[in-house]
Order: structure tokens, then C-alpha cells, then sequence
């Protein structure tokens, strides 16, 4: 496959939400820099999504594709990888609705809510519970979780291990609320 950069790798082809994948916050060799991110393709050489886009005319998104959807979205997805599927019908949905600028939007906003907790709230075992929450959850959901966080705590000073366990408590208080489960679908 030949190299090809994408401007957002935060945003994979198949609608994965790769800046809220626990890969793309790890410092190191394990690091995965996002869909079509510099150095994507000594990690994945060949992605059957991206060269679909490419045989399509240089679809960025399978969502902005004619043929969407295709074969490979009638049927959910029985797993999780390192990050959730769950929420890719939908998330398609929205940028259809509202243009991929405005998804590029939100997605960076959660980015930006999801770093906030690992650099305060991550006790050194809560990164994956953090990723899945805030790609599970709605953006208002996740605001509303940090500004209880950042109300509650003194992020500063304090315990990190206590405000890890009152961050996971409120999103498992919210998700609840919402029907949703925190937990990648593991393999059967």
C-alpha cells in the first residue's frame, strides 16, 4: 500500500475515534499515531479501509463514501480491539448531520477532556476506563463528569488514587444513568 497521510489521524477512516484510543496516549514503541499519522504504516502496513478510500476517489471517511454503507457495516462488530466499536454508527450519523468539521470539533474537545483526566485523575491504572468513558459518553455527559471533578477535588494537592476513585465512580454514575456499560466487548 502506498503511503498515505491523512490531516486528521485523530479520526480513523472506519469511524474509530483514535484520539480517544489508549494506543495513542502511550509514550513509546507501542504508541499508534492515529489513522494515516506519521509513522501509521510501519505499524499497519496495509489498511483494507484506506485503500478502499483511495479506489473510491479519495474518500477520506467510509461515511462521505457513495456506496456508504457498504458491506462492512451491516453487521456490528463482535469485539472490541483497544478501543470500542460501539459507538461508530452513530458517531457516522452525526457527521452526516452536522459535517465532519463540526465531529472534528467535538472529538477534539473529548481529546482535550480526556488528557485533562490522565494528567489529574490517572492513578497509573485508569487510562483505558478514561478512554472508553469519554468516547462511550456524550460530550455534554463527559463536561459535566470533569466540571464535578474539578468541583470536588483539589486537583493540585491531594491523593491521586482518591480522585482516580471518585472520577471513576461519577462516570460509572453517568454512564449508568445513560444504560451504558464501561467495558470493551471481549473476544467470545
Amino acid at each position: 500500500m502506498k503511503e498515505h497521510y491523512r490531516d486528521y489521524p485523530e479520526y480513523a477512516a472506519c469511524g474509530l475515534n483514535c484520539g480517544l484510543c489508549p494506543r495513542y496516549h502511550t509514550e513509546g514503541r507501542s504508541r499508534c499515531p492515529g489513522c494515516g499519522g506519521q509513522g501509521f504504516y510501519l505499524k499497519h502496513p496495509s489498511c483494507a479501509i484506506i485503500n478502499c478510500g483511495q479506489r473510491h476517489g479519495g474518500v477520506e471517511y467510509c461515511v462521505l463514501c457513495e456506496e456508504f454503507p457498504c458491506r462492512r457495516y451491516v453487521d456490528e462488530h463482535p469485539e472490541d480491539s483497544f478501543i470500542t466499536y460501539r459507538n461508530v454508527t452513530r458517531d457516522f450519523e452525526k457527521v452526516r448531520m452536522s459535517g465532519i468539521n463540526a465531529y472534528r470539533a467535538e472529538l477534539d474537545e473529548k481529546i482535550g477532556l480526556l488528557r485533562w483526566l490522565l494528567e489529574y485523575c490517572n492513578d497509573g491504572r485508569r487510562k483505558n476506563f478514561y478512554c472508553l468513558a469519554v468516547n462511550l459518553l456524550e460530550l455534554e455527559d463527559v463536561k459535566a463528569v470533569v466540571g464535578r471533578i474539578r468541583e470536588q477535588t483539589v486537583v493540585e494537592e491531594g491523593n491521586v488514587k482518591e480522585r482516580a476513585a471518585r472520577a471513576v465512580q461519577m462516570f460509572e454514575e453517568m454512564a449508568g444513568e445513560r444504560g451504558i456499560e464501561l467495558r470493551l466487548k471481549n473476544k467470545k
